[in-house]
């Protein structure tokens, strides 16, 4: 699997597209009180699956960060227990099944993927390289990388994995307290980029008298001119939230 692609089914694409054009249809009526302007508008949300698919690779990349975590963990207690690498992969396996009993987790399916590349004569080393080249998470190209040198080098191979699998839980978990304190000024910023839309819509309905005149005349200019900065707001604040940690 290619962590880097999300294959999207054409259910899929042709719900998101629906949402994507029922929202836009709606805010294009809110700012025009216009059917033909509303539908012009709502063609934008064809585009919805396109940003939605970007959205599900960041997800399924998070996912598999944190389960890679923990595999670390697992995989440094049955190294400290004395197993070889390949029974402490088989041991992290077992955890994750314990841990996760959906067998499409990605690390199950990663760790059995690794496990019959062994049992079929492979090296784990390379079962592992495949591994993070589909990834595409540095975390694991890492621990990777110092795998690959320790079994060249004929390193301490026990000591290295478990001090490089200390490192990259530490820098995991400061990458989480990240994403958490992130997801709250996301949610935060999408309730001041929709609050207007609000307002719009309870003074529409509820004073009509008072807002006719931005659906007339230059008001439909100026209508036009908060829409396009408020898409540009909304563009900004997607753009600074999404910040690679």
């Amino acid at each position: 699997m290619q962590y880097e692609i999300y294959r999207m089914s054409g259910r899929e694409k042709f719900w998101y597209s629906v949402i994507g054009i029922v929202v836009l249809g709606i805010i294009g009526y809110l700012f025009y009180k216009n059917g033909a302007a509303a539908a012009v508008i709502s063609i934008a949300g064809l585009y919805y699956p396109v940003i939605r698919k970007k959205e599900l690779v960041r997800k399924q990349k998070t996912q598999l960060r944190l389960q890679f975590k923990q595999m670390l963990s697992s995989l440094s207690s049955a190294l400290g227990a004395g197993k070889s690498v390949e029974s402490a992969f088989d041991e992290a396996l077992m955890d994750m099944q314990l841990l996760y009993p959906d067998p499409r987790t990605f690390i199950i399916k990663e760790l059995e993927t690794i496990r019959r590349r062994v049992e079929n004569g492979d090296t784990i080393e390379y079962a592992l390289k495949d591994w993070s080249e589909r990834s595409g998470i540095e975390d694991i190209q890492q621990f990777t990388e110092v795998f690959m040198t320790c079994k060249r080098t004929g390193g301490n191979m026990v000591q290295v994995i478990r001090r490089t699998a200390s490192i990259i839980q530490e820098k995991l978990d400061i990458q989480q307290d990240i994403q958490v304190m992130m997801a709250q000024k996301r949610f935060e910023s999408r309730v001041l980029t929709f609050a207007p839309l609000i307002v719009i819509a309870v003074l529409s309905f509820s004073s009509p008298d008072y807002m006719e005149p931005v659906y007339q005349g230059i008001g439909v200019m100026i209508m036009t001119v908060a829409l396009i900065v408020l898409i540009g707001c909304y563009a900004l604040t997607k753009m600074i939230m999404n910040i690679k940690v």
